[in-house]
């Protein structure tokens, strides 16, 4: 018999899967970076949480995209 051990995604799902981590982090970054107080300027009202959205719309794509058989 095969045994054959594999992997729940593909290498591409594995790479989109940080790229997605690296810019959530990039996005939080960004929200730190106010000098407003509690947040409240451009950087941590607008850029930061687009950028942390754009992070989870990478990650939901990289997991349900489909390895390539």
């Amino acid at each position: 018999m095969e045994n054959k051990s594999k992997m729940a995604f593909g290498k591409q799902n594995y790479i989109l899967m940080l790229a997605g981590i690296a810019v959530l982090i990039l996005g939080f970054i960004i929200m730190s970076l106010d000098k407003e107080p509690f947040g409240f300027g451009v950087l941590g009202l607008t850029v930061g949480p687009i950028i942390v959205m754009i992070g989870f719309i990478i990650e939901f794509f990289a997991i349900l995209r489909n390895p390539k058989k």
